[in-house]
């Protein structure tokens, strides 16, 4: 069964650190991706980065490229979320999801194109974990 789960939240203040950490079970990682999507107060959830194990290529967001990094903990055996230089507008519930499935349940076709590059993230990811809660005071 596939499972994730985020830890790593909590209160910062503008310009802080911090690190989330999605902990997975019942995949492997090299045949996948997985995602970090956040949803902030009143919007819509959206992709904010993803590693695709695939071909080991990294994606961002432009409101994030420079202040986030997503990699593989080792140490941790996680896949970690690094973020710095936080501003109010990163608040929000962070999820780490994976592309194991589909939202509709349909396993990942091996030919299917990369899924960190979906026009539809929220579809292509249906694996997800309950979120973690990121709040930046201004």
């Amino acid at each position: 069964q596939v499972q994730l789960v985020e830890s790593g939240g909590g209160l910062v203040q503008n310009g802080g650190s911090l690190k989330l950490s999605c902990t997975t079970s019942g995949f492997h990682w090299d045949y996948y991706a997985i995602a970090w999507f956040r949803q902030g107060p009143g919007k819509e959830r959206e992709a904010i980065s993803c590693i695709n194990f695939i071909d080991g290529t990294t994606h961002y967001i432009d409101s994030v490229k420079g202040r986030f990094t997503i990699f593989r903990d080792r140490v941790a055996n996680t896949i970690a979320l690094q973020m710095n230089n936080l501003k109010p507008e990163d608040t929000g519930v962070y999820y780490c999801a994976t592309d194991v499935f589909n939202s509709a349940g349909f396993p990942r076709r091996r030919d299917a194109a990369s899924s960190c590059e979906s026009r539809d993230s929220l579809a292509t990811f249906g694996s997800w974990g309950r979120g973690t809660q990121v709040t930046v005071s201004s």
